[in-house]
């Protein structure tokens, strides 16, 4: 350590490796980091360049990128050329990852060279924490958030956009045209014939965003939803809450342990309504956990009937809140909500303090409804 400062003084910022065991304490959790991915088996898991070509120099083990891809999961560094300075300036990641610096895109290809094998150790994460017994509440909570695509929106098209952007062009060439008729009927002057130049180029320009629009429509309509996104293919445009709007992106739904907060099952949609995923979650949710039954919590985003049959069928019980309809709101109606059951009596009690006695059972479409 008084190297370290000595050299620190004459501003040489090399560090020894006994160094920077200085600085990373047993309770660290780099040092979790570090146990964690070293007893991981990473060729099992799918991770390419476990052993090194037989040619060449040898690419960085992927251990080391692992671990600074976990690293920066836990704090919030997401950005691979944010990782790549982290590396060069950060003593925790400079001992964990032995002082190597990987670069920007060396550090994107490994996550996108190796998802599965990141879905795996996730997994085994999962089982860790079981493992350990941390996860012996079988109760979760679902919730999902949307996550905002490279791709702008302006490089998405569906069948609106392509009719609208086209619309938009047809009319800047009917403006020009126009303008070039009026050009044609004044004097002759250099002023005007530079003026004419400039429509012809602005008219060429649009006949080939024209073309392009042409070429973008054919690859829409070809896709199984009628959508593209050109940066990013994989992403959607998902309709928000707010009116009119919506984002480029993806929908990452979660179940969370409410115990200790840990995710236990995760999985990327491109829809935009949370409403169709309550079961799927559930059920991924109760297979990671390794139960027969299991008890999940979600907001009033997720409330269906379907989904909370399906949900029921497989031994999840569900609690969230029913959605009030704008209507009801709006007419000042009381909703079922607003009506408590009184079991001693069989019967239920109005927001005015009037009991509503049983009065007969019928049947109706197979189901026995009580009056």
């Amino acid at each position: 350590m008084r190297r370290f400062v000595e050299e620190a003084d004459r501003g040489q910022w090399t560090l020894l490796p006994e160094c920077l065991d200085d600085f990373i304490d047993e309770s660290n959790p780099v040092r979790v980091i570090d146990v964690f991915v070293d007893a991981l088996d990473l060729a099992e898991m799918g991770f390419e360049g476990v052993e090194p070509a037989a040619t060449g120099r040898p690419s960085y083990h992927p251990s080391v990128l692992l671990k600074l891809y976990i690293y920066g999961y836990l704090n919030r560094v997401q950005s691979s050329r944010r990782l790549e300075r982290e590396a060069g300036r950060n003593v925790e990641v400079m001992w964990l990852l032995g002082r190597l610096a990987p670069d920007h895109k060396t550090i994107a290809d490994f996550r996108k060279d190796n998802g599965l094998a990141l879905r795996k150790v996730c997994a085994r994460f999962v089982e860790l924490c079981r493992e350990m017994g941390l996860l012996t509440t079988a109760t979760v909570a679902i919730d999902g958030s949307k996550f905002k695509a490279v791709n702008n929106r302006d490089k998405n098209f569906t069948r609106a956009k392509v009719e609208r952007r086209r619309a938009q062009l047809e009319e800047s060439v009917a403006r020009y045209l126009s303008q070039l008729d009026t050009a044609d009927r004044q004097e002759p002057s250099e002023a005007l014939a530079a003026k004419v130049t400039r429509l012809h180029e602005k008219l060429t320009k649009l006949k080939e965003q024209m073309g392009k629009l042409a070429v973008y429509e054919r690859q829409m309509l070809a896709s199984p939803d009628q959508q593209i996104s050109l940066t990013d293919p994989d992403s959607r445009s998902m309709a928000t809450s707010g009116r009119g709007s919506g984002v480029v992106g993806y929908n990452v739904q979660v179940a969370v342990d409410t115990e200790h907060h840990l995710i236990v099952a995760h999985e990327v949609t491109n829809s935009g309504s949370d409403g169709a995923q309550l079961a799927n979650m559930g059920k991924q949710a109760k297979a990671v956990l390794k139960t027969e039954t299991l008890d999940a919590v979600a907001d009033r985003g997720y409330f269906s009937s379907p989904e909370i049959l399906a949900c029921r069928e497989a031994g999840i019980t569900v609690a969230l809140p029913k959605p009030q309809t704008s209507g009801a709101k709006s007419e000042g109606r009381f909703g079922k909500q607003d009506f408590a059951y009184l079991p001693e009596e069989d019967a239920y009690r109005c927001p005015a303090g009037e009991r509503l006695p049983y009065r007969f059972t019928s049947e109706e479409d197979g189901k026995m409804l009580r009056r």
